[in-house]
């Protein structure tokens, strides 16, 4: 048998209800479903436990992502994460700035048309000169709004050594 327990931190709560987790604290809540067949989540008191039967490599690897995925969750709804992004252009200056659910990329590479990258829901960003500030309790959601953004900012058609215009991300974290 194997089994990992997650000690629950101050401040948060969690519960089960079928395969469903939910994940609550001081900065709001997260759910998210953890089901697999071999694996049985039992929440007690101050503590989740993990744990498995089986003898397969794949399904321990799946009690440590579960575990994972709930410290990450737990660090979330406690202290939210917060990415920074850095806007780098060599001739034709980027203009950034956030239009409802998108972030619009204006003159990149001197391009007429601006270009839009999708900020998922749940995340918010903000425009601080050169620098954009993601913030939100998901940090999927957070990385998932940074991909875009970076994916929004590719060059095609051009050296990518010599045109390393672009948005990138220069700290993850809290």
């Amino acid at each position: 048998m194997h089994e990992m327990i997650f000690h629950i931190p101050e401040g948060v709560t969690i519960t089960k209800e079928g395969d469903l987790l939910t994940v609550k604290g001081s900065k709001g809540s997260l759910s998210r479903i953890m089901h697999h067949p071999s694996i049985e989540i039992v929440v007690e008191e101050g503590a989740v436990k993990i744990s498995t039967e089986s003898t397969r490599r794949r399904v321990y690897a799946l009690v440590g992502t579960y575990n994972a995925l709930l410290h990450v969750m737990a660090k979330g709804v406690v202290e939210g994460y917060e990415y920074h992004m850095k806007v780098v252009y060599n001739h034709f200056p980027i203009q950034v700035k956030v239009a409802g659910d998108r972030v619009e990329i204006a003159n990149f590479l001197g391009e007429k048309q601006a270009r839009y990258a999708k900020i998922v829901e749940g995340v918010k960003v903000k425009v601080q000169g050169d620098e954009l500030v993601l913030n939100g309790i998901d940090r999927e959601k957070i990385g998932n709004t940074a991909a875009n953004v970076e994916q929004a900012c590719r060059v095609r058609n051009r050296d990518p050594r010599v045109f390393q215009d672009g948005i990138y991300i220069t700290s993850r974290g809290n």
